[in-house]
């Protein structure tokens, strides 16, 4: 009977041959899972014919159909992919692949096992787009079915369903899909919230429904008398919308139903330009709450017109305005105008939107480290309230609400988000963590040497740019401390006759084997970052009997160059603030690579005399970047000191990063300052121009 009902709704608009087709696949599947039963205890073929109901609902095609009947074929019974590519054509496997969940694969966590089918599903989606709508009716079906589960058990799909495909629906317009998905989510994960919140519902519907007649009977009435041909529809709001406003904008339900949603669907986008201005005369708008999406769509390729009026009685309206087409779009998304059914390969507008979100989302996969960290991309960038910025050509990059300077530069291209220095918002030079609005023009100012900053991380909010920003770090990372590792391995070396560049293949493999590490990379990578001691690698390297005997002088005499350019992972230790000019040691700290202090440190007391953990090093002959200084000074307390002070600093070519005064006495106070300089002559010099300062009694550098 099922069956039939699904052939029937085929016929409607496939061919014959295709309905014929997706009934093989009907049969063909029935007999695979003859004798399997779902968690209900219903037959589990009831389960693929559900879904492809879901995908006749949104008029998808055959191939897609066939899919839904065999989606859970390879999974659950022997049949293989070739099998399918055999009796029902490659793109049917495929889709079939795509769809099904890895198996036979031992996960740490479900957590894991989950994110590791997410990702194997986009890799699907970004060959064919109908792998991830057949997965969304999939879960639809599973969603309609959760009640038989253990509420551990439903809640975790709910999760699952509400944070990762509920929001991949609303990317893909899918509106129908997601709204259920919503609820049905909301009811699993929540179920005590959803029957007050629904039996409130309930409550305010008897209330308002003579308010929303007499609005809906005067819309219908005025757009008769002006000749556009529109019907009016009074717009339900979904419960889970409801509860998110409500907690998210810490509103009551009475704040949230006060509002009453009308939806007009015309003819023509000039009669959703008319309807707008017989709107705006019949009620008073509300200043900017207007939101033309039809000539910027949504990045899923929804367009309608959205504005809020204050109607009569005093209540507020929300009303939208499309057309038909954008009707089903907004109904249907990337559904509504599937091209394979028509026998043509070119690709719409929303195809291509859609091609090019699944495009960043390789992108983005490429760069995690792993599938955990891929889906936390994800979920950030399913979650976007949009804001249009123009490019200086033009052209209107959608980002996140609350997006930033870094976020479009990496949205335009990754290589302009890490070598981007400034940018200009509508021509005036603003701090890339400024956030943008909606109109705004962006420019961004570039140099090929720069490189991202870790502080982006604290306020980017795109997913692109936080995964290529991570990407780029632990690559520079991971050179550096290779970097560091070979230097640091090279000294050690040389205490034992030898050098990096003469070490041998024997050698490497010998200590490869020995190690257990996999290469000999890794273990440079080790020592750079501290994990592994330089001369014990180089005691496995250069056994006793091998070893060149080292005059004692040289072995005391082979200090590391320093550069802060030098793509070495190094730290300044905060303790001491060296500088360059001054007499440094170096010590190696696990995880963070070499940390430098100057020779006299306190803190260095103990390792001092010790070669395997305490090393000589040296500033290289022209060392650049600035490096931070603190300083006391003692003043006699005047009005406008500081700022006298901070401004001789400040000429002085220095850069202030903290400054703070406490009171001595009632005639003494002491300034500490935190600054960069170049290197020890910088300092002297501003040392020189803040003692030129009558109220300075005294000025000293802080060294521990």
């Amino acid at each position: 009977m099922a069956l039939r009902l699904l052939l029937d709704k085929l016929s409607y608009y496939l061919e014959v041959k295709e309905v014929r087709r997706v009934e093989r696949a009907y049969v063909f599947a029935e007999k695979c899972h003859e004798g399997q039963l779902r968690q209900s205890g219903d037959p589990y073929i009831t389960h693929p014919l559900a879904v492809a109901h879901i995908l006749a609902d949104m008029h998808m095609d055959h191939e897609s159909l066939m899919a839904a009947m065999l989606h859970d074929v390879i999974e659950d019974t022997g049949v293989t992919k070739g099998q399918i590519s055999r009796r029902f054509g490659r793109p049917v496997a495929d889709l079939v692949d795509g769809v099904s969940k890895l198996t036979g694969i031992e996960f740490q966590s479900k957590a894991e096992q989950q994110a590791e089918s997410f990702q194997k599903m986009t890799l699907a989606m970004s060959r064919d787009i109908r792998v991830v709508l057949v997965k969304l009716a999939d879960r639809l079906h599973n969603m309609r079915t959760l009640g038989v589960l253990s509420p551990a058990k439903r809640r975790r799909i709910a999760r699952e369903t509400l944070d990762i495909y509920a929001p991949i629906a609303q990317r893909l317009g899918i509106n129908d899909i997601r709204l259920e998905l919503e609820n049905l989510g909301f009811a699993a994960m929540y179920p005590l919230r959803h029957r007050r919140l629904r039996e409130a519902m309930k409550a305010a519907k008897k209330n308002r429904k003579e308010v929303v007649g007499e609005i809906h009977q005067s819309m219908e009435v005025r757009l008769e008398q002006e000749q556009v041909e529109a019907t009016v529809k009074s717009r339900e709001k979904h419960l889970w919308s409801i509860y998110r406003k409500m907690r998210e904008k810490k509103r009551s339900f009475r704040d949230i139903m006060d509002v009453f949603a009308f939806r007009l669907i015309v003819t023509s986008v000039d009669d959703c330009y008319r309807t707008l201005g017989i709107m705006h005369n019949m009620f008073k708008p509300v200043p900017g709450e207007f939101k033309d999406y039809i000539a910027i769509p949504k990045a899923n390729g929804y367009q309608s017109l959205h504005t809020v009026l204050v109607g009569m009685h005093g209540v507020v309206i929300e009303v939208q305005i499309r057309t038909v087409e954008m009707e089903a779009m907004a109904s249907y998304g990337i559904a509504a105008h599937w091209e394979y059914k028509a026998g043509r390969n070119s690709v719409d507008v929303n195809q291509r939107r859609a091609a090019r979100w699944i495009q960043g989302l390789l992108e983005m996969q490429q760069q995690a480290g792993d599938s955990l960290e891929f889906l936390e991309h994800v979920k950030a960038d399913l979650f976007p309230d949009e804001v249009y910025i123009f490019s200086p050509n033009g052209k209107i990059i959608e980002l996140p609400s609350g997006a930033t300077p870094i976020d479009f530069a990496y949205s335009v291209h990754t290589g302009l988000g890490n070598s981007c220095i400034a940018c200009r918002v509508d021509g005036q030079l603003t701090p890339l963590s400024e956030q943008l609005e909606s109109g705004q023009r962006v420019e961004i100012i570039s140099a090929d040497e720069a490189q991202p900053n870790p502080n982006w991380l604290n306020f980017v909010v795109t997913a692109k740019a936080r995964s290529a920003i991570r990407h780029y770090l632990k690559n520079q990372q991971h050179d550096e401390s290779v970097e560091l590792g070979k230097r640091l391995l090279d000294q050690a070396l040389s205490r034992l006759g030898t050098h990096y560049k003469e070490l041998k293949k024997s050698q490497i493999k010998r200590l490869l084997k020995d190690t257990g590490a996999s290469t000999f990379e890794y273990i440079l990578q080790q020592i750079g970052l501290g994990n592994r001691v330089p001369f014990a690698v180089a005691n496995v390297l250069v056994p006793a009997s091998k070893r060149k005997p080292v005059e004692e002088n040289k072995r005391s005499t082979l200090p590391i160059m320093i550069d802060a350019s030098d793509g070495l992972l190094l730290q300044y230790a905060r303790c001491c603030h060296p500088i360059p000019g001054d007499p440094i040691l170096g010590h190696i700290s696990p995880g963070k690579g070499l940390v430098i202090h100057i020779e006299s440190c306190r803190n260095l007391l103990e390792i001092r005399n010790n070669p395997e953990k305490c090393m000589a090093l040296s500033w290289s002959s022209k060392p650049r970047g600035e490096f931070p200084v603190e300083l006391k000074v003692e003043i006699t307390p005047e009005r406008g000191f500081i700022a006298a002070l901070a401004s001789r600093m400040t000429d002085a070519d220095a850069t202030i990063e903290q400054i703070s005064v406490d009171e001595k006495d009632p005639f003494t106070s002491i300034v500490d300052v935190v600054l960069t300089v170049r290197d020890r002559i910088h300092l002297a010099d501003i040392l020189r121009r803040a003692r030129g300062l009558k109220q300075v009694r005294r000025i000293y550098r802080v060294k521990n």
